[in-house]
């Protein structure tokens, strides 16, 4: 049997040995605790249907980890001889390292939550798809000032002076950085009324057409057809007439395929033709189903125009490319005649010219 009582005086006239061997069994504890959330708990996770748990714990593993390295620190501190203002400071420098773990963390947290309930819907009606960045933005907001008042505390700073001279220079910063300020309330409106989602094509007034990859809270990005990214001021997109192609019923998209035939054709059979051009195209779908229209009487053609539509507006051009291609080849194994405009000059008389000398 070991002699415990001399251990434990080798342990106590040797407060740098006591030190480490705190150190050694918080480091020994925070993998035991990792292993029961890594091999027992995330296997009880995996057994449910849904990712979120194991997601979670997944989140959960350094916080945990480095609070527990963190108390060890703290607890190792008490070993050896500090002044009363070095041992102050060491614990609130741990207690901020602290704080800005589990800030993360529940940054994280906050935003994987929000995400799993705009997918559903029918469970949590005030969180879908196009307001899911509007709570996004709101929570990490509220975290990071709910872990800086935290920090203002352990700091031993009064709030009440900050919040006093912080109405004195609101108003200064007000004046000179309003045009941020009408980018932050324009992304706080755009956020909150969601004319657009993440995702939507949208086409801007100004002539900007692309995909919303990001709505925050100065400004919005699209990218363009040409893998073009366009960053724009929401104080300008806020006050923007907005056309929405990914809105409405569906996202489903209208194209537009126009074609002139000459007088004289068989309507009949144009109408046969086109139509069994766009039931045989790949990227039309069935419902609503094309359509063939006589748009009107030209100066040298009769005008058609065959509709159909796409699953995304992005497949616009690729379809319209693909349905003229095809007009083209069909009507010319057709004999279908596409006119183009022809003047005809008729001359009534020449020009006299003077004989020569």
């Amino acid at each position: 049997m070991p002699d415990l009582t001399a251990l434990d005086a080798l342990l106590g006239s040797h407060p740098w040995i006591r030190l480490g061997t705190i150190l050694l069994l918080s480091v020994v504890v925070g993998i035991v605790v990792d292993f029961v959330l890594n091999r027992i708990l995330a296997r009880l996770a995996r057994r449910s249907e849904t990712t979120l748990d194991d997601q979670f714990l997944g989140f959960l593993h350094q916080p945990v980890f480095g609070s527990i390295l963190l108390g060890g620190v703290a607890l190792a501190s008490r070993e050896i001889e500090l002044s009363p203002r070095v041992r102050e400071v060491l614990l609130q420098v741990l207690a901020t390292l602290a704080i800005l773990l589990w800030t993360l963390f529940a940054v994280r947290i906050v935003r994987l939550f929000l995400r799993a309930a705009s997918r559903l819907p029918d469970r949590v009606q005030f969180v879908e798809a196009r307001t899911l960045p509007l709570f996004d933005n709101v929570g990490r907001v509220l975290v990071l000032g709910a872990g800086l008042y935290a920090l203002f505390l352990i700091w031993g700073i009064e709030l009440t002076a900050w919040l006093a001279s912080a109405g004195i220079v609101g108003i200064a910063v007000g004046f000179a950085a309003k045009d941020t300020l009408a980018n932050l309330f324009g992304g706080l409106f755009i956020l909150a009324d969601a004319p657009y989602k993440l995702g939507d094509f949208v086409v801007l007034d100004s002539g900007e057409r692309g995909q919303v990859t990001h709505i925050g809270l100065r400004t919005t990005r699209l990218l363009t057809r040409d893998d073009v990214e366009v960053t724009i001021p929401n104080a300008v997109i806020a006050n923007a007439k907005i056309v929405n192609e990914s809105g409405g019923p569906w996202e489903k998209y209208r194209v537009r395929a126009r074609v002139g035939v000459a007088y004289g054709s068989d309507i009949d059979r144009v109408r046969e033709v086109l139509m069994d051009i766009a039931q045989t195209n790949e990227w039309l779908v069935d419902d609503p189903e094309p359509r063939v229209r006589l748009r009107a009487f030209g100066d040298s053609s009769l005008d058609f125009e065959l509709l159909g539509w796409v699953e995304q507006p992005v497949l616009r051009g690729r379809v319209v490319d693909s349905l003229l291609t095809a007009i083209y080849k069909r009507f010319q194994n057709e004999a279908i005649e596409i006119p183009f405009p022809q003047r005809d000059l008729h001359i009534k008389e020449m020009p006299s010219v003077p004989p020569r000398e």
